[in-house]
C-alpha cells in the first residue's frame, strides 16, 4: 500500500537532486541559455521567516519550467554575508563575524534545501570569501585606473589620459572629472612632482579620495547610507546621525548619469522602479551663474537654474548649511546665529530635509550678493531646505515662482516679484512653465522657452554663467569605518593612495583585538598590529561598503571556481546576462543602481559583453504577518477571550502565532511561552480562548514570524511553495494565514490518489483517455504555460485545482493523461512529482522532461447544454453537439421527460433555437 508521506518522499528527493547534481549547468552551446537570479540574501541569526521564499519560489518554478521547454538553466545562490549586523554582534559578544556569518549560512542553506530550490549549490558564492573578494579587489583596482572619457563616451585607461597631458596638458581634455579642477599646459604638467601629478589624477580617476559630506554614526563609529539613514537616526539600532565633513574614497558614478538614464528604456523593469532612478538620477537642462559676493569674498557663488528666464525675479540667494563659503560670507554679527543654526541642520538626513516642506526655517549671513544680469543688491541666507548634494549647494530664489522660495520669503517677510505673468502672488507660487515674462529687462515679452535661450545667450556673453546640464545623483561614497568589509587594496606612500601588486591580492582582513575603532578615532582596522604593506607603508583603514560584492556578483557565479579571472571570457559570452531578476523594489536607487554602474564599466573594459546586467526584473511584493492578540485584564494575570474583552478594562498585547490555530490559543503552550505567564487564568468563551487578529508587517517584536520549517514538517514543502503561489498576484502585499494551507495539502492528496485505488495501491493504465480528460489535460497545460510566460503563478494553481477536481470525478487513472499532467506540475510541487515519475517507470528526474505540448484540437467544445425553456420558462438542459442538425435537435426536445411534462400532450406552435445559446417551446 503506498501512501502520500511527504516527509519521506521530500527528503529523498531532495537527497537525489543533491548526490546527482541534477541542476548543474554546463556552458551547453547546444541550447539556449536562461539565467534566473534571486537577489541573494544577507544570513540574518533569524533565518528564514515564510515571507522570505515568496520570490525564491516563483524563479524556481520558472527555472525548473524553463529546463522543461529544452533551456539551459543557470539558477545559483549565494549570501551577501558582510554587512553591519554581523560587526554589531562582534562588538557585543566578542566573537569574530566570521564565525556567526558561517553559521547563519548554514542555517539558510539548510532552510533553503528544505524547501526544495533547484539551486546549483555547487556554483555557490559568498561576499566574504577571500577567494570572491579578491575579485572585488581587483575591480575596484581597474577603476582606480581608468578616467573617464566623454568623447568616446566610456571608460579609458588612466595612461591615456597621462599621454594627453604630455602632448597638451588638460586643454583639450573632455572627461569626468572634480569642478575644481585647475587647467595645466604640458609643461606645467611635466614640471610637476610625481605627488603634485598623483593628486592631479585623483580629480579624474573613477575611484578616488576626497572630502565628502556623509552620514557619520558615532554610536556605530561609521558612515551609513542615505538609505540607512531614517529620520536622523540609524536603520539599525536607532542611534543619532550627523552630517560630516570627512575624507572617504568615491566612486565617479555620475560620470555613467546620462548612460544609465537612457538604459533605462532598453530593460524590462517593473516602471515605478525605473522612475525611482530616472529621478534619483535627476537630469536638468539650464544653466550656472555666478554671483558675486558684495565685500570681495575669493570665491563667486555659484548656482545651477533650469529657469533662468526667472532672473530678474531673483530676490535673495540660499546656501546650504554644508556649503563652503557659509563661513567666509558669515558676517561677525551674524556668526553666532549662523553656526547655531548650520550645527542643528547638519545632523537632519538630506532625505528628511527634502520631504519636511512644512518646516520653514533658515538664518541671514549679513553678505549680500551681486545678481549677474541685473546687477541687483540680494541677501544671501543660509537653508536646509537647500542640499549640498544637489547642484551647487547654493540657489537663486525666486519667490514668485517656487513654492519652497515663496513660503521662505513670506515666513522671513522677503520680497516677492512677477516675472512670469498669469498667477496670484497673494496667494500661492506660480510656478507654470509657460506663459510670457514680465519686469524682466531684455527679456519682457518672450515665453518662457524664448526667455531661457536667451538668458543663457546673455550669460555667456557676460562670461557670469553658461549652460549646462545638471544631474541630481552624486558620486557614491565607497568607504565604512567597520571592520567586517572588504579591505581597500590600497596603501599610502607620502600621502599618496598606491595600488597593491595584483599578485597580492586578496588582501585579508586582519586579526583584531576588539571591533570597535580604536581610542584615537580610527576605523576597527587601525587596531592591527603591524599590518603594512611591504611591512612598511600604511594600509587604507577603511572597508568597502555591502553593496561593493553585490555590484558583480552574478557573473561570478558563471565560473565561481576560476583563480585567473573573475569569470571566463567564453562563459562571459555565453551566459551573458541575467535574464530573470527577482527581488525587492527598495533597492532601486542602491543596489540595482550601483550594479549597472560596475556593469557599464566592465562592459568598457571589454570584460562583458552585455551594457545592461538585468534584462528582465520582477520585485515580489510582501508576505505580511497576520499578528494574534491575546487580551490582559488590568491589573491580573488573567486573559480574557475576543469576543469578552469589551466587557473588561484590557490591554491587548502580542502573542506567538506558532501557538495559535484558527485563532484559538493554546493555553498550556501560553503558559509555557513566557515565565511570567505561568500561572495566567484564562476567561473563555464556549470552553475555548479566541484570539485577537490584525495584518502587520511580520517582524520578530510582533511574535507573527512564521518558521517554514514547522510548516515543511507539518504540511510539506510541496504544500507551502503552492501555498505562497496561491496567496495572490507575485507583486502583491499579502496576509498571511496558515489555516489556509490544509486546501492545498488535500489537493496533492487527491492528486496522488489518481495514481492509486481505493486501497492505496499504484494503479495506472494504458487505455486510451476520453475526449473529457484530453480536454481537462489539455486546457491546463496550456493555461499553466501562459501563466508561468506571464508570471502569473496563483492562477496556475487554481487552474491545477480545477484539473484534479475534473479527473477525479471522471475517475481518470490513465497514463496518457497522468504523466503530461506529473510534468506540468513539477515546477511547482516538484518532489511529489518525482515520486509519480519514478512509479509511472521512469528512471530519470522528470526534470528532464520535457513540458507537455498542448493541442487546440482538444479544446474545441464540440457540445454544448443548451438551457430549455417552456412558454419562457426555462424547464431543463439538455446538451447537444455543436453540429448537431436542427431537426435532430427539436426531436430530441420534444421526447426529453424534463420537458415533455411542461406540454400537457399540446402540439408546440413552434421550437426557437437560438445556436449554443437557449431553446425555447412555444406552445
Amino acid at each position: 500500500m503506498s501512501e502520500y508521506n511527504f516527509n519521506q518522499i521530500e527528503k529523498k528527493w531532495q537527497r537525489y537532486w543533491e548526490e546527482h547534481q541534477t541542476f548543474k549547468a554546463t556552458e551547453n552551446t547546444d541550447k539556449p541559455k536562461y539565467y534566473v537570479l534571486d537577489m541573494f540574501p544577507y544570513p540574518s541569526g533569524a533565518g528564514l521567516h515564510v515571507g522570505h521564499p515568496l520570490g525564491y519560489i516563483a524563479s524556481d518554478i520558472v527555472s525548473r519550467y524553463k529546463r522543461s521547454k529544452g533551456f539551459n538553466v543557470l539558477h545559483p545562490m549565494g549570501f551577501d554575508s558582510f554587512g553591519l549586523p554581523a560587526e554589531q554582534y562582534a562588538i557585543q559578544t566578542g566573537q569574530h563575524p566570521a564565525i556567526t556569518t558561517e553559521q547563519n549560512i548554514a542555517r539558510y542553506i539548510e532552510q533553503l534545501k528544505n524547501i526544495g530550490f533547484s539551486y546549483e549549490w555547487e556554483r555557490e558564492v559568498r561576499t566574504s570569501d577571500p577567494s570572491y573578494y579578491k575579485w572585488t579587489q581587483w575591480i575596484f583596482m581597474q577603476l582606480f585606473n581608468c578616467y573617464y572619457d566623454y568623447t568616446s563616451d566610456k571608460a579609458e585607461p588612466i595612461d591615456k589620459l597621462v599621454a594627453a597631458f604630455e602632448i597638451n596638458g588638460n586643454a583639450d581634455i573632455y572627461a569626468a572629472c572634480d569642478e575644481d579642477t585647475p587647467s595645466f599646459s604640458a609643461a606645467d604638467w611635466k614640471a610637476m612632482s610625481e605627488q603634485e601629478k598623483a593628486h592631479t589624477l585623483l580629480n579624474y580617476r573613477l575611484t578616488y579620495i576626497a572630502d565628502a559630506v556623509v552620514n557619520w554614526c558615532p554610536a556605530l563609529g561609521t558612515v551609513l547610507a542615505n538609505d540607512e539613514v531614517i529620520g536622523g537616526l540609524s536603520e539599525r539600532g536607532g542611534y543619532p546621525v550627523e552630517r560630516k565633513l570627512m575624507r572617504q574614497w568615491m566612486m565617479r558614478i555620475t560620470a555613467y548619469a546620462e548612460r544609465l538614464l537612457q538604459g533605462l528604456d532598453t530593460i524590462d523593469w517593473p516602471e515605478p522602479v525605473k522612475e525611482m532612478q530616472r529621478n534619483w538620477i535627476g537630469k536638468s537642462v539650464g544653466a550656472e551663474l555666478d554671483f558675486a559676493v558684495e565685500g570681495g569674498a575669493s570665491e563667486k557663488i555659484k548656482v545651477f537654474t533650469t529657469r533662468i528666464d526667472t532672473i530678474y525675479g531673483a530676490t535673495f540667494v540660499v546656501l546650504a548649511p554644508e556649503h563652503e563659503l557659509v563661513n567666509e560670507v558669515t558676517t561677525d554679527a551674524q556668526r553666532t546665529e549662523v553656526e547655531a543654526y548650520v550645527n542643528v541642520a547638519k545632523n537632519r538626513s538630506e532625505r528628511e530635509r527634502m520631504t519636511d516642506v512644512k518646516t520653514v526655517s533658515g538664518v541671514f549671513t549679513g553678505t549680500y550678493a551681486i545678481n549677474p544680469i541685473s546687477e541687483e543688491r540680494v541677501p544671501i541666507w543660509i537653508a536646509d531646505y537647500v542640499l549640498a548634494g544637489y547642484g551647487t549647494g547654493a540657489v537663486m530664489a525666486v519667490p514668485g515662482h517656487d513654492s519652497r522660495d515663496y513660503a521662505f520669503a513670506k515666513h522671513f517677510n522677503l520680497p516677492i516679484r512677477e516675472v512670469v505673468a498669469g498667477g496670484n502672488l497673494e496667494e500661492e507660487a506660480y510656478a507654470a512653465k509657460e506663459g510670457k515674462i514680465i519686469n524682466s529687462g531684455f527679456l519682457n515679452g518672450l515665453d518662457v522657452k524664448e526667455a531661457i535661450s536667451a538668458g543663457i545667450a546673455k550669460a555667456e556673453a557676460l562670461g557670469v554663467g553658461k549652460g549646462r546640464t545638471q544631474y541630481r545623483m552624486r558620486d557614491a561614497v565607497f568607504s565604512r569605518q567597520r571592520y567586517w568589509g572588504e579591505p581597500v587594496p590600497v596603501y599610502f606612500k607620502d600621502g599618496i593612495p598606491q595600488l597593491l601588486n595584483e599578485n597580492d591580492l586578496p588582501l585579508e582582513l586582519p586579526k583584531i583585538d576588539a571591533y570597535l575603532p580604536t581610542e584615537t578615532g580610527e576605523p576597527p582596522l587601525g587596531r592591527a598590529v603591524d599590518w603594512r604593506y611591504q611591512e612598511q607603508y600604511e594600509y587604507e583603514l577603511s572597508t568597502m561598503p555591502g553593496w561593493a560584492g553585490s555590484s558583480w556578483y552574478w557573473y561570478r557565479y558563471m565560473d565561481p571556481q576560476n583563480d585567473n579571472a573573475f569569470a571566463d571570457k567564453a562563459k562571459i559570452e555565453y551566459w551573458r546576462n541575467v535574464d530573470l531578476y527577482m527581488g525587492g523594489a527598495e533597492h532601486a536607487t542602491g543596489h540595482l543602481l550601483y550594479s549597472r554602474f560596475w556593469n557599464k564599466f566592465l562592459c568598457d573594459l571589454g570584460l562583458v559583453v552585455e551594457q545592461e546586467p538585468f534584462k528582465k526584473l520582477i520585485n515580489q511584493g510582501m508576505i505580511q504577518g497576520r499578528s494574534n492578540f491575546v487580551y490582559r485584564v488590568k491589573d491580573s494575570n488573567t486573559y480574557v477571550s475576543y469576543g469578552l474583552r469589551k466587557q473588561y478594562d484590557t490591554t491587548p498585547l502580542h502573542v506567538d502565532v506558532n501557538i495559535v490555530e484558527n485563532d484559538e490559543l493554546d493555553l498550556e503552550a501560553f503558559k509555557a511561552w513566557r515565565p511570567e505567564n505561568t500561572n495566567a487564568e484564562f476567561i473563555l468563551e464556549d470552553g475555548k480562548y479566541i484570539c485577537g487578529v490584525e495584518i502587520e508587517k511580520m517582524s520578530k517584536s510582533k511574535y507573527n514570524v512564521v518558521n517554514p520549517d514547522i510548516l515543511v514538517e507539518r504540511n510539506g514543502a510541496d504544500t507551502l511553495r503552492m501555498y505562497e503561489m496561491f496567496l495572490g498576484p507575485l507583486e502583491q502585499f499579502k496576509p498571511w494565514n496558515t489555516n489556509g494551507m490544509d486546501g492545498v495539502t488535500k489537493f496533492l492528496k487527491r492528486f496522488w490518489k489518481l495514481f492509486h485505488d481505493n486501497d492505496g495501491n499504484f494503479a495506472v493504465s494504458d487505455d486510451q483517455p476520453t475526449a473529457a480528460e484530453l480536454k481537462s489535460l489539455h486546457k491546463t497545460v496550456k493555461k499553466v504555460e501562459e501563466d508561468i510566460e506571464r508570471f502569473s503563478f496563483n492562477t496556475s494553481v487554481a487552474t491545477f485545482m480545477i484539473c484534479v477536481n475534473e479527473l477525479t470525478a471522471l475517475k481518470t487513472n490513465k497514463r496518457s493523461i497522468l504523466e503530461p499532467l506529473t510534468i506540468a506540475l513539477a515546477p511547482y510541487a516538484p518532489h511529489i512529482a518525482e515520486e509519480l515519475w519514478e512509479k509511472l517507470g521512469h528512471n530519470e528526474s522528470v526534470t528532464f522532461a520535457s513540458y507537455p505540448v498542448w493541442d487546440e484540437k482538444y479544446l474545441v467544445e464540440n457540445t454544448y447544454e443548451y438551457p430549455v425553456s417552456v412558454n419562457g420558462k426555462t424547464r431543463g438542459k439538455i446538451a447537444f453537439a455543436t453540429d448537431a442538425p436542427r431537426e435532430e435537435m427539436e426531436k430530441a426536445v420534444l421526447v426529453d421527460e424534463q420537458i415533455v411534462k411542461f406540454l400537457e400532450g399540446k402540439t408546440p406552435k413552434k421550437i426557437i433555437i437560438v445556436p449554443n445559446k437557449i431553446i425555447n417551446v412555444v406552445v
